[in-house]
């Protein structure tokens, strides 16, 4: 495991007894003593900290970032407000998903997280194609997200952030360095993601855990609280291959992007993807969609989906799957045809060569809690 790289707070989670694993290329905590149970309630109830430093922290600097960033990514930026962060994807020109990220407006700058996976493509991607624009990697700061419905009151007693809605950003000056802050997530839960300098991320994690409702949290909690919220993993839900209105995620293309809109176009794949947009649900080939087993075994990513109990040929597969601590049962997300994306539909998963009931639901499985 060697050639695995590590994040600033690396020793404190062997110090806390973490059970590391490969992942994106880094060596990561994927629990704690607690458990993945444990942890993923102890989210739900109170705090819980989590460290996402291998994601990719990077700096757009010009004028022309924001409409810059238009030529890539079928989102509204030229029109985000200072101080506020959008949910976004790169395209590609067949239609598919390069990575989700999260872009936010600073003012003079755009400050953007991406997929630690997809980082560095998505680094070379922006300086190709964005031009006058100078493209800055940040690899002397840390990432930590702490989640929960006590993170406001852990994290004001550091800086002030009670006043923060959700998917506001900004930067205060602490004990531990400027932190740029934003309230967000990928866990359905009221919360925040704090970027910190390096050399200081380990007292401030110190700092959080100390607090009486704050946990160390693992990869494995990090993965069923984001499938109880019916959040997408890249390279699991969605890749190059699926696209935006196949992911179900219109929600994040706004108008002014979509056909007749004011900027419409212009991105990778819009064709494609402004086809798809104005079709129905039953002319698209796959939906991705909530999966609801019937039985108590959880139905793991890669289950095949069929249309019947005795059909020869699967229709749909099932991308991410676990029992939902949160919600007392096994939940799913998969794709199916557009035609058998409507809720309750009834379909059947072959686990271990035994096919088992599993019905069509709505996402989330579990309703957000975030700071409107």
């Amino acid at each position: 495991m060697t050639d695995l790289a590590t994040t600033p707070l690396h020793a404190l989670h062997i110090e806390l007894g973490a059970r590391m694993v490969p992942f994106a290329g880094y060596d990561m905590p994927v629990q704690y003593k607690l458990g993945v149970m444990k942890e993923h309630l102890h989210t739900r109830s109170a705090a819980g900290l989590f460290d996402v430093s291998h994601m990719g922290q990077v700096l757009l600097k010009g004028p022309e970032a924001a409409a810059q960033l238009e030529r890539l990514a079928p989102q509204a930026l030229t029109g985000l407000k200072e101080g506020r962060q959008r949910y976004a994807f790169f395209t590609n020109d067949d239609g598919g998903i390069e990575d989700d990220l999260m872009v936010a407006n600073r003012g003079d700058h755009l400050f953007v997280v991406v997929n630690a996976a997809c980082k560095a493509a998505d680094i070379a991607l922006m300086r190709a194609g964005l031009e006058g624009v100078e493209v800055v990697e940040i690899v002397d700061r840390a990432l930590i997200a702490l989640q929960g419905p006590a993170a406001e009151a852990a994290l004001s007693r550091i800086v002030p952030v009670a006043d923060m809605a959700f998917m506001d950003v900004g930067v205060f000056e602490s004990d531990f360095g400027d932190l740029w802050v934003s309230r967000s997530g990928y866990t359905g839960e009221d919360g925040y993601e704090v970027s910190v300098p390096e050399a200081e991320a380990e007292a401030l994690a110190r700092a959080l855990l100390a607090m009486e409702e704050v946990e160390a949290i693992g990869l494995g909690a990090r993965d069923s609280l984001r499938l109880e919220a019916g959040l997408c993993l890249y390279g699991n839900d969605i890749d190059t291959t699926t696209s935006p209105v196949e992911a179900s995620l219109t929600w994040a293309i706004q108008k002014a992007r979509r056909p007749g809109g004011v900027r419409e176009g212009g991105y990778p794949g819009a064709d494609r993807i402004g086809t798809e947009l104005s079709a129905s649900a039953d002319e698209v080939d796959r939906l991705r969609v909530g999966l609801k087993p019937e039985g108590r075994a959880p139905m793991r990513d890669g289950v095949p989906l069929f249309e019947s109990e005795d059909a020869a040929q699967p229709v749909g597969i099932v991308t991410s799957g676990a029992f939902g601590p949160s919600v007392g049962h096994p939940i799913a997300m998969g794709y199916v045809p557009g035609r058998l994306s409507t809720t309750d539909t009834l379909l059947w998963g072959e686990v271990r060569g035994k096919r088992m009931p599993v019905r069509v639901t709505e996402l989330p499985f579990r309703p957000a809690t975030y700071k409107r």
